[in-house]
Parts: structure tokens; sequence; C-alpha cells
């Protein structure tokens, strides 16, 4: 067997091994992720999959398509938000199925925010949030 179908061979056991990990050391193995693929493809609730780079989470089983892609589709995918704990990203709006929790950090006009609320929909400088 060629190094090649090995790893063809191994890359469905791992992208089922992933689905396991944490969203914070998912983000930091995003590539071991399957891609999206809009070809009919079943997805069910809960597992993630990478579209142009970014992870998203399933948000509930269906059956996709080409214009239902990750990016277009907020009932049906959330991107995850933190994508390295280590870096502050800028602050961007999530949606009530991918909110910041309790201590994610951001920035956002010229300045360090906290989150001092779990499942933070708002905007820092308005509601839970203070700045650091």
């Amino acid at each position: 067997m060629t190094l090649k179908e090995l790893a063809l061979r191994l890359r469905p056991i791992i992208e089922k091994a992933v689905q396991s990990l944490d969203d914070t050391t998912a983000l930091d193995t995003v590539t071991l992720y399957p891609k999206w693929d809009g070809s009919g493809v079943e997805y069910a609730a809960d597992v993630r999959v990478r579209y142009d780079g970014v992870l998203y989470r399933v948000l509930q089983a269906h059956t996709s398509q080409q214009t239902w892609t990750p990016a277009d589709a907020p009932s049906l995918f959330a991107k995850v938000l933190i994508p390295d704990p280590e870096v502050v990203p800028e602050w961007e709006q999530p949606g009530s199925t991918n909110p910041y929790m309790a201590g994610d950090r951001v920035t956002h006009n010229g300045s360090t925010w906290e989150s001092t609320i779990d499942n933070n929909v708002w905007e820092p400088g308005v509601y839970g949030w203070h700045q650091v």
C-alpha cells in the first residue's frame, strides 16, 4: 500500500475522531475537519465542517445544497468564533447560535473588551462587556 492510499483510508477515521474535540482544540486543527460539500451530503447536527478555511458547526440536520453554504445559511451553520485563544480577534457580530462566552476577549473600536456573560451577542460597550 502506498502512502497516498494509506492517507486516503485514514482520512475518514480522522475526520470522525476530531468531531469529539472541544472548540479551542478544533480551531487549532481546522484542516483535519471535512470540507463542506454542497452535492447532497447528509449533515448531522453538531458536526463541524470547514469552508474557505473557516470552521463551522452544523446547527440542524440537513442535506446539503450548493446554495446553502456555511457562510450563506445562518440557520444551518454557526461559525466557531474564537479561532485562537492566544490572539484577541476583532469583534464580529455573532448570532444567537454562536455567541461569545464569559471570558472571551475581542478588540473593538481600538479597545480590548472581555465578555462578562455567557451567550453574549451584544456589541462591546453596549452590554455584557468590560474594557480591559
